[in-house]
């Protein structure tokens, strides 16, 4: 029996929907490309034809375009067609093994993936529930959106890899690319690091669990975010109280996310050895 080189998890992949839509097609649309996310149109009905990246594919139903971060697309109807129903989802935030952020690639370059009769089947049974989810707007349709997207896409490497003749060697996941990861949480607490954060608010806006974004966290930079988050506050809090003559101490605390200022004199004395206070007449006396 065939065993996978990694069982997925949570963290592993978990995508975020952008949008999921289904269209007829009546007429050529406008080239374009999409910069950070990838974008799947999946022939439900009729046919077309696609140049992506200036290549052209014929497509029919149940074929797939993917279009990558930065590759430019443009559908026109066929020659012999009025018509064309087409689904589009678009997504970001996940990685596979060896590929960069938000790519999903087939081999020799192609863009279309021309599924089994009994892949394609599945596929369009999952974009018919997208399209139903959205209509009715009931409690957990993102979550509801997540599971089918990841179905289809999951599907779909399989394909890739069966096609290829090469289980073991096919797609991986690589943990939700780390260093990616944590580079948008550090981005995320140095621009709203004035704001009130918790562990739980990053995970809910990155789409992780609190226990994988402190593993990742961790490894990467040696502590954990809400220490990191300290460490930025405490830094902005230094440099305003050398340039700043007046304003107290609890103007300050505010300024940079903390309600209590005895807390962050506490802080703030353990990580620089000296009180805001002091530190500021330091500044001051030094500058006079």
């Amino acid at each position: 029996m065939c065993q996978p080189q990694y069982d997925l998890t949570y963290s592993d992949f978990n995508p975020t929907v952008l949008f999921a839509s289904k269209m007829h097609i009546t007429e050529d649309t406008i080239c374009h490309m999409h910069n950070d996310f990838t974008e799947l149109t999946i022939i439900l009905s009729g046919k077309c034809r696609y140049v992506v990246d200036g290549k052209t594919y014929e497509a029919e139903a149940g074929d797939i375009l993917i279009c990558n971060p930065g590759v430019s697309h443009q559908g026109f109807l066929s020659g012999t067609e009025e018509t064309s129903v087409q689904f589009f989802t678009g997504f970001s935030d996940y990685q596979l093994r060896n590929l960069p952020p938000n790519t999903i690639q087939l081999r020799e370059g192609s863009h279309l993936l021309r599924m089994s009769t009994e892949s394609r089947r599945e596929v369009q049974k999952h974009c018919f529930e997208m399209v139903a989810e959205n209509e009715a707007c009931q409690l957990g349709k993102y979550f509801m959106l997540k599971a089918h997207l990841m179905q289809i896409v999951l599907l779909m490497i399989r394909e890739i890899t069966e096609y290829q003749g090469n289980r073991q060697s096919g797609y991986n996941f690589e943990n939700y690319n780390k260093s990616y990861a944590v580079k948008r949480i550090i981005n995320y607490l140095n621009e709203n690091y004035e704001s009130k954060i918790s562990l739980d608010q990053i995970a809910h806006n990155m789409y992780l669990s609190p226990v994988y974004i402190s593993k990742i966290f961790k490894e990467e930079t040696g502590e954990s975010p809400i220490n990191y988050l300290i460490k930025i506050r405490l830094e902005k809090a230094k440099e305003i109280l050398e340039g700043s003559k007046g304003g107290s101490i609890k103007d300050i605390a505010n300024e940079v996310g903390y309600d209590d200022a005895y807390h962050f004199s506490k802080l703030f004395k353990k990580y620089y050895g000296v009180s805001p206070l002091n530190y500021k007449k330091g500044c001051f006396e030094k500058n006079a």
